[in-house]
């Protein structure tokens, strides 16, 4: 049924009902959370081998995890994410179990140090940062909390919109770099295209010092047929801006969110430039558990097994299950839009213009709590209040259907609210 088509007494009959379905879930006495992308404990279960001690304390190269080194070890895990990622192991600096955390102080130093000879920005009258949105809510967080004044860029099935960005970073020295999540991006499950990589790495910029944060946070999260990604350091490198890109990455959804390994990836002058500050700050990483990452999973084929695992037990079947129902309860409805990612965590879904924030409330009366909505955007304001986060990947497969269920009754009550609206 084509909701948009439905004259004022068919729109009241319809909300007559769907109050009904509404009113009911409400009865069940629901407690769901899907406001996060959590791995479920069935999915941390898969990963059990790596709360076992590393079969040696020391590495290849006779380092031993267990004492103080320098801040470049391990070498042979720069080397492990090299192969992984189709990386140089030159390239790499590792860090703890959060990229997030290495994504924040990469911006702190270039705020208090500045990048490469540039004029550090906490000199600067005003520091502007893009945000392809809907986009990864902590990462707004971070260049909110730092003072950055946020731009919102659209995302498009390819990227963000780049002839906006190309047109922005051209006119304006004060933009000074754009978050990038290229592949399954949170949460629309977006890839960025060939084309949009060797733009961004090709643009000429206003500002020298722009810098490009790569977050590949879900770069092997293939939960159907993997999709290539263009590697943007050597497309930064080509266009003569190798210093353009800091590129991240984590084990965190691999082994467990808590306790992963991150790294970064840069060019050869930032990589100096970072590792002369980092020395000051940190001695390094936990060796230990690199040793125990590397031993339980050794080659990118054992990474792809492992995920594929993943995928094939724990979250295919949950996108099956929110694709679903989306379709079946919401396709045809002109209620909503959503695109079928083909991996990562999350599924984003389109409702009318200005129900947003009424679908997640009336989910949350019943029992389903959901990411605020406008969280997928900067200062957390959807323009059109429209951009919901479906974090398919906690509940249990029975759960998620009921949620999934109640969901498209939220949608779809909401929908209707909003058409009467109009028909006052």
């Amino acid at each position: 049924m084509n909701y948009l088509t439905l004259d004022r007494e068919a729109l009241l009959q319809a909300h007559t009902e769907l109050q009904r379905q509404f009113d009911h879930f409400c009865t069940m006495g629901l407690s769901l959370n899907m406001a996060r992308g959590k791995p479920s404990p069935e999915q941390l279960d898969l990963s059990a081998a790596f709360l076992n001690p590393p079969p040696s304390v020391c590495s290849p190269g006779g380092v031993d995890g267990r004492n103080y080194s320098v801040l470049e070890d391990l070498p042979e895990m720069r080397r492990w994410f090299a192969d992984l990622l189709g990386l140089s192991a030159e390239s790499i600096l590792l860090g703890g179990n959060s990229s997030l955390n290495l994504m924040y102080d990469s911006l702190c130093r270039l705020l208090l140090f500045g990048k490469l000879g540039s004029t550090p920005w906490c000199r600067l009258e005003k520091v502007k940062w893009l945000c392809p949105s809907p986009g990864y809510d902590r990462h707004f967080a971070v260049t909110e909390h730092l003072g950055f004044e946020l731009i919102t860029v659209p995302m498009t099935p390819e990227g963000p919109d780049m002839d906006l960005v190309e047109r922005l970073v051209a006119g304006d020295a004060a933009i000074k770099g754009i978050w990038c999540v290229p592949l399954y991006a949170n949460p629309q499950g977006a890839c960025y295209s060939d084309e949009t990589v060797e733009r961004l790495a090709a643009m000429e910029t206003a500002a020298e010092d722009f810098t490009i944060l790569w977050d590949n946070a879900y770069g092997v999260h293939h939960v159907y047929e993997p999709v290539a990604l263009l590697d943007i350091l050597e497309a930064c490198a080509r266009a003569g801006h190798a210093d353009r890109v800091f590129y991240y990455f984590s084990t965190s959804k691999i082994s467990f969110p808590g306790a992963g390994v991150s790294m970064m990836a840069m060019s050869p002058a930032n990589r100096r430039e970072a590792v002369a500050h980092m020395t000051v700050q940190t001695i390094g990483p936990d060796k230990l558990n690199q040793l125990r990452l590397m031993a339980v999973l050794p080659t990118p084929a054992d990474v792809e097994a492992h995920m594929k695992l993943q995928a094939d037990r724990m979250l295919r079947p949950r996108f099956d299950i929110v694709l679903e129902a989306l379709e079946r309860e919401l396709g045809g409805t002109g209620l909503a839009e959503w695109i079928s990612p083909r991996g990562g965590y999350f599924v984003a879904v389109d409702t009318l213009e200005g129900c947003a924030a009424r679908t997640v409330a009336l989910a949350g009366q019943a029992g389903v709590v959901m990411t605020g909505a406008g969280a997928t955007f900067p200062y957390k304001k959807d323009p059109r209040d429209s951009n919901i986060r479906v974090a398919p990947s906690y509940p249990t497969l029975e759960e998620l259907r009921t949620a999934m269920s109640l969901f498209c009754v939220c949608v779809k009550l909401a929908g209707v609210e909003k058409l009467l609206e109009g028909c006052a």
